[in-house]
């Protein structure tokens, strides 16, 4: 007698729940994801239009308008961190973003963002 090859009932129930819970996650995080590049780009935007004479409020303004335009609103013009890096302004910012999933079980995902230049550090 042949053995039989394939799936039984149970394991392709047991696979399809998991390709459900996968589509479920993905499909819940996927804006968040989109719109943590969208503050990226406007960040990074806004840094890179500024001049020497620039303002701490202006800058916060402009990122403003980018965020009328862009429409998010996980992060405000007041929770940007505006520094200088000698004569590039530096705009970053951390949030927390919770995804409710289903019933009491959510997905917390903490972004962070900076328009400055990473240094790669050398170890040896």
């Amino acid at each position: 007698m042949r053995r039989q090859r394939g799936l039984s009932f149970w394991g392709f129930l047991f696979v399809g729940v998991l390709a459900a819970l996968a589509l479920l996650v993905g499909f819940k995080v996927t804006p968040s994801v989109v719109e943590y590049y969208g503050i990226k780009k406007a960040i990074t935007t806004v840094a890179g239009e500024a001049t020497p004479g620039t303002t701490v409020t202006d800058i916060r303004n402009a990122f403003m308008r980018r965020q009328a335009i862009d429409d998010f609103s996980s992060v405000d013009g007041k929770d940007l961190d505006i520094s200088k890096d000698g004569g590039d302004v530096v705009i970053s910012v951390a949030y927390d973003k919770k995804i409710p999933l289903f019933a009491n079980v959510s997905l917390l995902i903490e972004y962070e963002a900076t328009s400055g230049k990473s240094k790669a550090k050398r170890v040896e």
